[in-house]
């Protein structure tokens, strides 16, 4: 996980210590963040086939099932977002997430682009590696660990935002725990990155 979030962390710590500053979404930032997440996907695959991983088993396989399972998953995070996020939001100030997709200067190609390769390295690594590999030490750390890290490197959207993922995260992780079929919340997660720009 250091390999895949490690960098992410820090930049998400970073942002809370300079006091969320407001950076909006660009297209040369996306291109980075995909750039970045492809070259930490090789290094951890890599490290996970020399450790004997069954890399193979993390290949999300597209079906119809899928498809429809991950669109209730969406709409299934997306309620709980709302649900845990609603009492905060009342005579808050903006959130740093919400200044993100307000002011961002997007193509519809980059969106896409950035959905489908974030979704499926997040999804992939947090679920499909940690999820899994973490089972033998009980449920409540397969669960919890993940969790941590997903909240971790989503810092930088602040508070709201942060209980937003936390959100999200725990129906992902229950569906994939159900399941253990990891296009779902793949592509549950591609349309999370989608709609908000839309």
């Amino acid at each position: 996980m250091v390999i895949c979030f490690g960098v992410f962390i820090v930049l998400s710590v970073q942002a809370v210590l300079a006091g969320f500053p407001s950076t909006p979404f660009t297209d040369a930032g996306l291109i980075w963040l995909v750039g970045t997440e492809l070259v930490l996907a090789a290094a951890a695959l890599l490290f996970l086939q020399a450790r004997g991983f069954a890399v193979g088993t993390l290949l999300p396989e597209p079906t119809a099932r899928g498809f429809l399972l991950g669109i209730a998953l969406f709409f299934a995070a997306w309620v709980a977002g709302v649900l845990v996020t609603a009492p905060f939001l009342q005579g808050a100030p903006e959130q740093p997430y919400q200044g993100m997709i307000t002011e961002a200067r997007l193509s519809g190609p980059t969106i896409v682009l950035f959905a489908m390769v974030n979704g499926t390295f997040e999804e992939i690594f947090l679920l499909g590696v940690l999820v899994r590999g973490l089972r033998g030490f009980g449920l409540s750390v397969a669960v919890a660990v993940p969790l941590l890290v997903r909240v971790l490197y989503h810092l930088y959207q602040g508070p709201v935002g942060t209980l937003w993922v936390l959100a999200f995260g725990l129906v992902f992780t229950a569906s994939y725990l159900r399941t253990t079929t990891l296009w779902p919340p793949v592509f549950a997660h591609i349309l999370w990155d989608i709609v908000p720009f839309s």
